[in-house]
């Protein structure tokens, strides 16, 4: 897996170079020190996924996900934040980003949260990106989800909880790859490229409440 590293701090870009590093199926192939030159890195060396720190000057990690995920390198990107609510999360997740990390997680935690995210498999540290989403998605809009089947609704209400496909599978009496189909329904229905996105659309249409994860009864 090619990887980028992007944070204005040299001392950090170090550490995370030396946990990509351990990992022998992975390549750093460029780092930045901001968002502009994250966007120049990313066109020149097309990495797999991103690491990206939000604040950083010239261009924050927000402005740079958005375009990073809108244009067509096809990279993932992986927000990197000190603390765990935090608004900015929020907002680089619904730029596009498939999930976040803390800083301060040990090396094997922010390993596994590559791969998961890599993957495709699931979100980052379910509960806690539930937790972001809850409190900072805005208010259910007027419009509409698009047609979903009952199976797909049960699906989309077990991703907000956090599940994984396994998971998900084992509640619903079905396979993995059923699971999968219907994600991968679901996202193009929605027309997001993850299951975070997915999940940020389900509590901002209505179809999930925060706290419940539960379709509300007034559809």
């Amino acid at each position: 897996m090619r990887i980028a590293i992007v944070d204005d701090d040299p001392l950090v870009r170090m550490g995370l170079r030396a946990i990509v590093g351990s990992e022998p199926d992975w390549e750093v192939v460029a780092e930045a020190g901001d968002g502009r030159a994250a966007l120049d890195v990313v066109a020149t060396h097309n990495p797999d996924l991103v690491l990206m720190d939000i604040r950083m000057p010239h261009m924050d990690g927000l402005e740079a996900t958005r375009a990073i995920t809108s244009g067509p390198s096809g990279a993932k990107v992986i927000v990197l934040t000190t603390f765990e609510v935090d608004e900015y999360v929020f907002e680089a997740m619904r730029a596009g980003a498939s999930g976040f990390v803390l800083k301060r997680v040990p090396p094997a935690e922010l390993i596994e949260a590559v791969r998961v995210v890599a993957s495709g498999e699931s979100m980052l540290f379910p509960a806690s990106t539930r937790r972001v989403i809850e409190r900072f998605a805005a208010p259910p809009s007027a419009v509409g989800m698009p047609d979903l089947t009952e199976r797909e609704g049960d699906v989309l209400r077990l991703l907000a909880r956090g599940l994984s496909n396994g998971e998900i599978a084992a509640d619903l009496f079905v396979s993995v790859e059923t699971v999968k189909s219907h994600v991968a329904s679901i996202l193009m229905k929605l027309g997001v490229r993850d299951r975070t996105q997915a999940v940020i659309a389900a509590y901002e249409t209505g179809y999930v409440t925060p706290g419940l994860a539960e379709e509300p009864d007034a559809r």
